[in-house]
């Protein structure tokens, strides 16, 4: 059995509900690419968010066979067919990791405060919800199982869904792959990274909705594109070396530093995919212009208020909580007409995915 550390016996047959509501995050150093069973080519670290979040309650009961586990899902109150493939695989990833699942009969329901599929992270708070649950039952069995113990594992099985799932567990910060300059990392589950200085223990993070529909490419793809990719060897190095430099600038409150190195990874990120084969453009007009525009604030008023970008056209902001204001005026002023119908979401690092 691969990692016995996480394996339990199988567990009495049970029936009742639970529910979870996990975060997205926002990686400042990026995963992209993968190996093995869900293994990143190279560590990331990222912040928690609070209000951009997916809210999971499982019902579950005994049933007759044990062959594979069973379920129903219901998405925003509808149900969501295209989701059940990869629900199915993830399933099977974890249940040598959970096998009374295959006991039970699972009734999912699940809703997003954000749009799905448009760049923010919906896998990641989505499986870490759905992992938290699973977690939940066990612990109805196992109530030696410690609080610690429990959310470990709840993101080493959400990573078997979405690697970064493995980062929306726990918060503020969270690494996810092994570093020598984060003890105690791991490439199997997220580890939270706690020596970080208090301006970036309440930063702010505003998320602009440029585009809310269906991104191009999905993380899968993009991340397989990696294998051949003519760039891929130099990427790896450079987000290792990222993750040791960041390590400093968050431990000492470095907030321009900060702002260089976290728009050099979300640029690295796109250049990945526009120099892939097929190639991608994710970034739209207004992903530009937006850029543009904040890069001038930044100059003229020196606010350390920089941009960073997930595999989509949306725009995270990151500016210290002290900047409030100033950027919210910002906002309103001169970016909000290149968001899809004015939209945005004000957001912040949060502490991590709660019982409801």
């Amino acid at each position: 059995m691969e990692h016995p550390e996480f394996l339990f016996d199988a567990s009495p047959k049970l029936e009742g509900e639970t529910t979870w509501q996990a975060p997205s995050n926002i990686a400042l150093v990026k995963y992209w690419g993968k190996h093995g069973v869900q293994l990143p080519k190279n560590p990331s670290v990222s912040f928690t968010l609070s209000t951009a979040c997916t809210t999971t309650k499982v019902a579950f009961q005994p049933k007759a066979t044990e062959d594979k586990v069973s379920f129903e899902l219901l998405f925003e109150g509808q149900a969501a067919p295209a989701f059940h493939p990869k629900l199915a695989a993830f399933f099977e990833r974890i249940t040598p990791y959970v096998p009374f699942l295959k006991q039970h009969q699972l009734h999912i329901t699940t809703s997003n405060s954000f749009p799905h599929s448009s760049g923010i992270a919906s896998s990641a708070s989505a499986m870490a919800a759905l992992a938290l649950n699973i977690m939940s039952i066990e612990q109805m069995a196992h109530p030696e199982l410690s609080e610690t113990a429990m959310l470990r594992k709840a993101s080493f099985l959400a990573r078997l869904g979405s690697g970064s799932a493995a980062r929306s567990i726990t918060g503020p910060m969270v690494v996810w792959g092994e570093h020598d300059a984060y003890p105690g990392s791991s490439s199997l589950f997220g580890v939270p990274f706690e020596a970080v200085h208090p301006v970036f223990q309440s930063y702010q993070d505003t998320i602009l909705l440029v585009d809310k529909g269906q991104k191009k490419v999905s993380s899968t793809l993009g991340h397989n594109l990696m294998h051949q990719h003519p760039y891929a060897t130099q990427r790896f190095q450079k987000a290792d070396d990222h993750m040791g430099a960041l390590e400093s600038i968050l431990r000492e409150g470095e907030v321009d530093a900060f702002c260089t190195l976290v728009e050099a990874e979300a640029l690295a990120l796109h250049a990945m995919m526009l120099t892939s084969h097929p190639s991608f453009i994710l970034m739209r007009p207004n992903t530009l212009a937006i850029i543009e525009a904040v890069l001038e604030f930044r100059r003229t008023t020196k606010i350390p208020l920089c941009y960073t970008l997930d595999a989509g056209a949306n725009v995270h902001l990151l500016y210290p909580e002290s900047e409030k204001d100033s950027v919210h005026q910002f906002i309103t002023h001169s970016l909000q007409a290149f968001c899809h119908e004015g939209e945005y979401i004000h957001d912040a690092v949060g502490t991590g995915a709660k019982k409801m």
